[in-house]
């Protein structure tokens, strides 16, 4: 019986020594392992930041010019972008 405990008292430090790896944590074990939804909500991500909707870019436009900005606030922005940028003539 002795034996028994000395021999599964080994095992389990010689376990314990082969299989503990003092330089990568829980946290940092699984953050270079990517599943695919990650990488594809990242793909995804990337598409719409490229592709944007009109409405998105005119808004932006606005917002670069101070005068629609403040008329957004009062109209929206849809009525701010048609008013400073809806009419524009090519002289």
């Amino acid at each position: 019986m002795r034996a028994l405990i000395v021999l599964v008292l080994l095992a389990a430090l010689v376990m314990a020594a082969t299989c503990y790896d003092p330089f990568l944590n829980r946290q940092r074990a699984n953050g270079f392992i990517r599943d695919d939804t990650g990488l594809r909500a990242i793909l995804q991500e990337r598409i719409r930041e490229r592709n944007k909707a009109p409405q998105e870019r005119q808004r932006e436009i606005c917002e670069d010019f101070y005068l629609c900005e403040q008329y957004a606030l009062n109209h929206g922005y849809p009525a701010a972008y048609r008013h400073y940028f809806g009419r524009r003539r090519n002289k």
